[in-house]
């Protein structure tokens, strides 16, 4: 079993945040009320691999990049983090092995929280 299910990602504006999470990972999130919050619920395929989620934003969430760090799945690295950086993120974590495990990066969103990327191999034409 995997552990985690969901994971909701705390936002001050819910317009800014669909427009860059939509751009940089080329998929369209749903808009929805739930419980008297606004979310942009992320892609989920039944059966598939990987967690469901959402960005949040309500008096409960509050932005940061203190709070847990989530890893999205990409397949080019570079270019998801290069996207990143082009749509207002910052920099937080260069694109780095962890021998045996694969590559990682970070990145601070435009709403403040530190956002991670794991890519299982690194790209030949992006290294």
């Amino acid at each position: 079993m995997n552990f985690v299910s969901y994971f909701e990602i705390p936002v001050a504006s819910m317009p800014r945040a669909q427009r860059f999470y939509e751009r940089v990972f080329a998929a369209e999130l749903e808009l929805a009320e739930i419980d008297g919050n606004q979310m942009a619920l992320f892609p989920f395929t039944e059966g598939q691999p990987g967690a469901s989620g959402a960005l949040a934003c309500g008096p409960s969430y509050v932005p940061g990049k203190s709070g847990v760090r989530i890893y999205f799945s990409v397949e080019h690295i570079d270019r998801t983090l290069a996207l990143a950086l082009q749509e207002g993120a910052e920099a937080n974590y260069p694109v780095t092995e962890v021998p045996g495990y694969g590559w990682v990066a970070e990145f601070i969103d435009p709403e403040g929280n530190c956002i991670a990327l794991y890519a299982a191999e690194r790209t030949p034409s992006a290294a």
